[in-house]
This record gives C-alpha cells, structure tokens and sequence, in this order.
C-alpha cells in the first residue's frame, strides 16, 4: 500500500492550506504524522483479513491454524530442521483437511509421502498378499497367487510381486527386525533416488570387445538404465520386454519403455537409440531404432549375439551390441535416464548461471554459443594461441575479451587437448547451456609432455568451469592465475571407468596446482583428488575451498599414503589454507591449515601443521587425526558418553561387584558410529549415499540436524522421521504402517 503524507492536508479546503502555508505548514506536518499512524492501522486491518487463511498469514500464525484443524508438529523434527526448510508446517497444515477426509486409505499413505517428504511411493496392504483358502461364495482370484516361472514376474520384494507369503509374525514398524507380510502390516515402498536424462549423447563404443559393443555411459562403465518415473526405478530386463505373442522369435523392448513421446513432443521416454547409417549404410541422417528392432538380452559377457537387422539391449549393465559383422559405421547416439541422489557433477537439470560483468562496457557481451569440437576449437583460439614465452615476450597478438562466455549448448563428447593462456585481469568460463551436459575427453594427443587441461594465468586473471564432465585427465593450474571456480562439474576420480566402476588411475590427482596462488573454488561437484606443488618460502597458502561436494581419492583403505584426497607430491602436506562445507571427503587430507571443516564427513585421517587457528564442526573425523580444535565431531562425542557411563558405573558399583555387561567400550562406539555407504564407486546410483544402517549420530549430527556429507542439503532423516509420525495418524485400524526403501 502506498502512503500518501499529504493525503490528508489535500482533503481540506484551498484557504486553510494557503493560510497554513503562510504561518509555516504546521497544521500539514500535524496531519502527516496522524496519517503515518492512519496507514499503519489499515495495515495491520487488512493484514488481519489475510491472518484467516493458511496461504497468507504470517508465519508465527501457522501453530495456531494448525491447531483449529488438529495438527502437531510430526515427531522427530527439531526447531532447527524446520528453520532450514526440512520441512513445511505450512503446507501440512493445509492439507490437514484433505487427509482427514482420506484417513485410512492407501492412496493417501502416497500422498503423504509426496506431500511431506518430496518422494514417489506405493502403498502395499501384505494381507492381501499371503497364501489362505479362497470362499467359494465370494472368489478372489487375483489374491494370494502361486509362483510362476512367467517372463514378466516381478522381482522378489518389489510392490507388484504379488505372489503369496506365509505370514510373518513381526511388525513392519519394528526396530529389531522389519518384518513384511503380515496380517496387520501395511507398507509403503518409496523411492529416494532420482532419474536425471542424457540426451542426444554419444554412446561410448568398446573397441577392446569390439567395434559392434557399445554402452550408453560415455566413460564406458556399466550403469543400470532408468525408466522416468514415477517411480524413478533401475528398468529391469524382464520389465524391457514386451508381451510376446505367438510366434515372436524375440523379446523385443516395450513401446512404453522404449522409443520417441510421439506427437511432436521432442523428449524421449526412459530410453531410445538412434544409429545414422544403420542399418542401411546410404542413410546419412540420425534415425531411432525402431522397438520392434530391439532384442532384449544379457550381455554381461558379450557373448549374445543378435541377428542381422537387430541390435541387442541390456538395460540392467547399459550395454548395446550390434551384429558383430554389420557394426555401426557412424556415431550412435543414445537418450536415456540414470539414477543418483541429488542435483551435484554435470548433469541436465536446472542449475544457476552467472558470469562476471564488465563495469566499463556499455552493453553486456553474450556468450558464444557453440556446438561440436570444431566449433569450441575456433572459440577457444583467443586463449589458446596467446601464449607467452619463458622470457616474458607475449606471443601471437590475438584479442581475448575482458570477460568471455563460452557456453556448449549440446551433450555431446569433445575429444580435443586444451591449454589455456590467461591475460591479465582476463575472464574465462566455459559451461553448458541449461539442460546440457557436454562431456570434455583428455587423452594422449602428445608423447612428449602431458595431456592434461593446463591453464596458465597471468595476474588478476580467472577461470570458471560449469555444467561440465571432464574424463581421462585431470586439470592443470599455473602462473599468477587469480581464482579456478568449479561449478556443478564432474572431474571423473581416477581420470576414467573400468567396466565395473573401477577407477583406471586411481593415484592421479584430478587437479593439480603447481607454482599457482590461484583460489580454488568448488561447488556442488565431484571431483579426485587435489594435490598442491607450490614453492612455500615466496608464496602465500592456497585458499581452497570445497562446498556441497565431493572429493574422492578412489582408494580401497581411505587410510592408506597412497589415497590422499588433499595432498603434495611425494606424501607431503599441501601448502594450503582449506575449507570444507557440506562435503564428503574420500581420502586422507594434509595441508598446512583447515580453517573450516563444517557438517562434513572425512574418511581418511586428517594432518594439520597449524592447529592453532580454524576448527571442525559437526564433522566426523577419523580418531588419530591432527586437527584443529574440535567441536560437537564424532566419534569424539560417542567415545566421551562411554567413558562417563564407564566411570559413572565404577563410581557406583560396590568392590568386587562386575561392572554392568549393558555398557560399551569406547573402541566399540568408535566401530559403531563409522559412517557406513551404500557405495563409495563412482558410477553407480548409490555414490557417497548414507547406508539406512549408518549410525544416527552421522544420519543426524549437522548441525541443523540432518545428516553429515555432501547431501546434507536432502534431509532424508528428517523426511523419514516426519513421514513415519504422520502415518500412525493416518493408517487404517489396527494397521502397522512403515517405510520400506525400494532402492
């Protein structure tokens, strides 16, 4: 609302406002002070009509409404939570009314899960699902079925296996022991992994095998394919196959699973394969394989071999092959969905885009927008070609822009060496467009020297990296370069992937920085491991700083000297300054100072030469370590509890009275609150996701209370904890509602 402070001195007529201009307006600087006052009562007015409703009333009102419709706050769910946005009492509030009309009803358990904690379920009532004698008055056929040897069975556990089950007596609410098919139990089966697209890129042919085996993943790894949901779930060999009819040789992939929207709708359904030139060799155009042409197989060994005129598909690895002796001649490209837990590496979801602006131009420069190798070759010359040589003689005289955007607007493969020369006080980012993601190869171009992405920066020089994933080598910074910023990037730890996810180099740093000063900025990223070769007498610590990512070193012990995830050459502490954020780090870490470690997981034991200055909070911390002070970490907390219920215990008991069998050792604790992984592999779906047996002081000891580690920002705890509150008021009578993670 608008406040006018002559609006009242305007409604008066024109002769006591002339006299009152000629004594000095006092009478008008009376009126605005009541209008000031008058302004604000129509405020608070019409902001009390708005206080009457859910979606508009101040936040300290959402208790008070909550209460009219019979609403608590779900159990398990801190004051902090609810400040970080773990949760939305608002929203609950509002849909109170809609689930007391639905109380008791399966569709609402989904609901539930949607509404509170953001993830696709589905409702399974197990008594219908056990073996009994059908009632001849009132047959259900469909319930309690036999096992079948059928193609299309569902596999064990998953919420459509509908095959029948003696009963089981626990509970699925038990802490001791889930128990599932019972009369009572009624379980929701949700889905904490999401399915992320790749479009149009190429598949990744394995000349090793064969020129006619292929995979979908560009790293040549093998990754289970996703359907697009809902639920977003790994796809099965059995769930690719079509019905077959009556003569059919194949088992050929499903339409709804397989192939192009239809209808000019330009995204794909969970997969499609498109081969230009294939069959037919005159056909230069891309086109997609038709599903009919599509056999689905095994191909864990190879072996499989399609006939001609059909390609094979094994959606369970990614993996195609073609008739061994009619193979592709051009590029395959492929589009499909894989599975992770959060938005961080390169990847085509939505993401923020920012470069830096020039203060002395009149109109911002657009970015240069380029597709292909050719193309980002001819945009990158300007810094490529303006090298300097050992004497300080600059080279070829090539124009680079103060502030310079290359943007990569599709998600194909750029097989191409880069080396970057940076002028003074220049700017260069090079990302993605919104909804790519480009993936960048380094491999041997040269014999003589390495073949990694070297950028060398003169003073007051920066360098910006976004939306990309960069394989083979790693990234090498030099000179007087001021920062290197790594946004929503994925530099592949251990360069590259072998077929099950193994890391080809896992003792090769990922980025390297040798006599540079430059800031190292990361975020949401994945990344190996940094190593830092600096001259310590005439340069200052390097700044590092790590946020929402992860570090991983690819070791087997994260322990050992060879897995260091921040490092020197030859085992030596790196010259740096680091900070770590929301980040899990697979690795050891030496350097010369941590000036924050903060709700952040470190596997590997960490060595500090400066302990007097920075610390660690709400961090877990391998014990032996060398750290700044320690606040709220674990194990130290756990392995402190022990103790004083030890001492405690001691103090208590008579002489010659054996001390309590229910107490703990603090080595005990020290086991028990380790974090524990689904997966520590890159490539797979489960990379650096906490285990649902992981120990509760690292599933909620941030400092917001969600969990520790790069997807602290998920909250998945504090999802689980408010869902589970929220289904005992809303299961049927006498039910036992729980949560069964389907993946």
């Amino acid at each position: 609302m608008t406040r006018d402070p002559d609006r009242l001195i305007n409604l008066l007529p024109a002769v006591y406002r002339n006299r009152d201009a000629a004594e000095g307006e006092p009478l008008r600087a009376l009126l605005q002070v009541i209008a000031e006052q008058a302004a604000l009562i129509e405020e608070d007015l019409e902001r009390a009509y708005d206080n009457w409703f859910i979606e508009t009333c101040d936040e300290w009102l959402v208790p008070y409404i909550g209460e009219l419709v019979g609403y608590a706050p779900g159990g398990g769910i801190g004051d902090a939570a609810v400040r970080a946005g773990a949760v939305s009492a608002r929203r609950e509030v509002a849909n109170m009314i809609y689930y007391g009309a639905r109380k008791g009803t399966l569709k609402l358990l989904e609901r539930l899960a949607a509404d509170i904690a953001g993830w696709p379920a589905i409702a399974v009532e197990f008594r219908e699902r056990l073996g009994q004698n059908q009632s001849l008055r009132m047959p259900l056929p469909g319930r309690g079925r036999t096992a079948t040897a059928a193609a299309r069975r569902p596999a064990p556990g998953h919420p459509d296996d509908r095959e029948a089950r003696f009963s089981d007596m626990r509970r699925l609410s038990s802490l001791r022991g889930q128990g599932r098919h019972g009369l009572p139990n009624v379980g929701l089966y949700v889905w904490r992994l999401r399915a992320f697209p790749v479009t149009d890129a190429p598949a990744r042919c394995c000349e090793e095998i064969g020129p006619h085996c292929f995979t979908f993943s560009v790293l040549g790894n093998d990754a289970p394919l996703f359907s697009r949901g809902p639920p977003p779930e790994p796809i099965s060999r059995r769930a690719f196959s079509a019905p077959r009819k009556r003569g059919d040789r194949f088992a050929t992939a499903s339409p709804a699973l397989y192939g192009e929207m239809g209808d000019g709708h330009p995204a794909t359904r969970s997969l499609a394969i498109h081969a230009a030139g294939w069959p037919n060799p005159r056909t230069m155009r891309s086109q997609l394989v038709p599903a009919e042409k599509v056999i689905v197989a095994n191909l864990e060994d190879w072996t499989y071999q399609p006939p001609p005129g059909y390609i094979a598909v094994d959606p369970e690895l990614g993996r195609i092959s073609f008739p061994s002796r009619t193979p592709p001649k051009r590029q395959v490209t492929v589009s499909y969905h894989y599975g992770f837990s959060a938005e961080i590496g390169g990847g085509e979801y939505s993401r923020p885009l920012s470069q830096d602006h020039d203060p002395d131009a009149e109109k911002q420069a657009e970015p240069i927008r380029v597709s292909g190798a050719d193309a980002l070759r001819k945009a990158l010359r300007p810094w490529s070609e303006a090298w300097d040589d050992e004497e300080g003689q600059e080279g070829p005289h090539v124009l680079q822009p103060k502030h310079a955007v290359i943007e990569i607007t599709d998600s194909g493969a750029y097989v191409m060496p880069i080396r970057l020369w940076l002028r003074p006080g220049r700017t260069l980012q090079i990302r993605a467009a919104q909804g790519k993601r480009p993936a960048i190869s380094l491999i041997d171009w040269q014999v003589g020297q390495a073949d990694n992405l070297t950028v060398t920066g003169k003073a007051g020089s920066r360098f910006t990296l976004d939306g990309l994933l960069i394989f083979g080598r790693g990234i090498q910074i030099e000179g007087a370069l001021r920062s290197f910023t790594m946004r929503h990037c994925t530099l592949v730890p251990g360069w590259t992937l072998d077929p099950d996810c193994d890391p080809r180099r896992p003792a090769e740093p990922s980025i390297e920085l040798i006599d540079s000063g430059a800031c190292v900025t990361i975020e949401h990223s994945i990344v190996g491991s940094i190593q830092v070769n600096n001259d310590e007498v005439r340069t200052d610590p390097v700044l590092i700083r790590v946020s929402d990512s992860v570090v991983d070193a690819t070791g087997a012990d994260c322990d050992s000297p060879q897995c260091e995830a921040l490092g020197a050459a030859g085992s030596r502490l790196a010259f740096a300054s680091a900070r770590f954020v929301r980040s899990t780090v697979i690795g050891r870490v030496m350097t010369h100072e941590v000036e924050l470690g903060e709700n952040s997981i470190f596997l590997g034991r960490m060595t500090v030469a400066r302990r007097g200055r920075g610390c660690l909070r709400f961090c877990y911390v391998l014990p032996g370590s060398r750290t700044p002070r320690r606040f709220h970490c674990q194990p130290d907390l756990a392995m402190q509890l022990a103790r004083g219920q030890i001492e405690e215990d001691a103090r208590r008991r008579r002489p010659g009275d054996p001390p309590d069998p229910a107490l703990v050792t603090p080595e005990a604790e020290r086991e028990r609150v380790h974090p524990r992984f689904d997966s520590l592999r890159y490539g797979t779906p489960t990379y650096c996701r906490l285990a649902c047996y992981c120990a509760e002081e690292i599933t909620t000891g941030a400092e917001d209370e969600s969990e520790m580690g790069v997807f602290h920002h998920l909250h998945n705890a504090r999802r689980a904890a408010n869902l589970r509150a929220r289904l005992e008021e809303h299961i049927p009578a006498q039910c036992d509602a729980g949560i069964i993670f389907a993946d």
